[in-house]
């Protein structure tokens, strides 16, 4: 078995990390897998705290929060494997995942990307992803395939191509990767895989989904409520994300209906149930894409 490198960015959560690990040691040797824990906006190293749960373990910790995809960056700039498998640090993986992920990887030269099926920690027979729906670049939605059905093996033979990876759950080879690209750092927070998909594909690559192995996600099924740093870069990201991989008349198509329509529905509705700061924080999302360069790195919101 080839060395595969699993790389888990930790922000605040050692002990959701440290179950991580447990379910790593438990199927997988060292000699057959290097854990790289990617410590985001850690003042205090937790390096102690994570060594004794795995017995290959490379700690970067990162005093500055570098978002999902400056933390992964991070860890893959020093990965090992001849495989990168990006995980959540709230995921836990049962006996034969990376086996049998590596193996679809082998079957298929074409694939650049792949993610297995996830499922709900908290109601493991319920799917939350087995795969995305292709993307309608003019409006920036897909969808989930195959979200909240129960589980009762439906996926667990099949393989294919899909619309994009899940971030919680990817792999891919070191070789295709260095081909592709690192992910994108301006978009700190949401949409970085898609954009990683996209540059994938730009390298003449796939991205694939397979059932034949799974991953539990402790999202939980609701997403929670929304905050400012959430509903600010999910408007700012959708936009970025349309100008960095479509051409100039998808933009502009996307712009108009995004700026004109989608927008102030969205400020309408958060308005409309007494939430300003919310409405505040769509405007501002909206005009970073009117006021930054694409590759810009100013964020323009102050992390914590």
């Amino acid at each position: 078995m080839s060395l595969t490198t699993i790389i888990t960015v930790n922000f605040h959560q050692v002990e959701v990390t440290i179950d991580l690990l447990k379910s790593v040691a438990k199927w997988y040797m060292p000699s057959e897998v290097e854990v790289i824990v990617v410590d985001n906006g850690a003042h205090e190293s937790n390096e102690a705290a994570f060594l004794p749960y795995f017995g290959n373990i490379t700690y970067i910790q990162s005093e500055e929060n570098l978002g999902f995809a400056g933390g992964n960056n991070l860890g893959i700039k020093q990965a090992k494997g001849d495989y990168i498998f990006l995980l959540n640090n709230d995921t836990e993986i049962p006996e034969g995942c990376i086996e049998t992920l590596t193996t679809e990887l082998e079957a298929n030269e074409n694939i650049g990307l792949l993610s297995p099926l996830l499922l709900y920690f908290d109601q493991k027979d319920l799917v939350q992803y087995a795969g995305f729906t292709p993307m309608n670049y003019l409006v920036a939605r897909n969808a989930y395939i195959g979200q909240f059905e129960k589980n009762i093996g439906q996926f667990n033979d099949q393989t294919y191509q899909t619309g994009f990876c899940h971030g919680a759950a990817v792999i891919c080879r070191r070789a295709d990767l260095l081909r592709a690209g690192l992910m994108d750092e301006t978009y700190f927070l949401y949409y970085e895989e898609l954009d990683w998909c996209e540059k994938f594909k730009r390298a003449e690559k796939q991205i694939w989904f397979t059932g034949k192995t799974y991953v539990y996600h402790k999202e939980s099924i609701s997403v929670g409520k929304a905050s400012p740093l959430k509903i600010y870069f999910n408007t700012r990201n959708r936009m970025l994300f349309i100008r960095k991989n479509t051409g100039w008349l998808n933009t502009l198509l996307f712009s108009v209906y995004f700026t004109l329509i989608a927008c102030p529905k969205a400020v309408l509705k958060f308005l409309l149930n007494k939430q300003p700061e919310l409405a505040k924080w769509t405007i501002k999302g909206l005009l970073w894409n009117y006021t930054h360069r694409k590759n810009s790195k100013d964020l323009g919101y102050q992390i914590k």
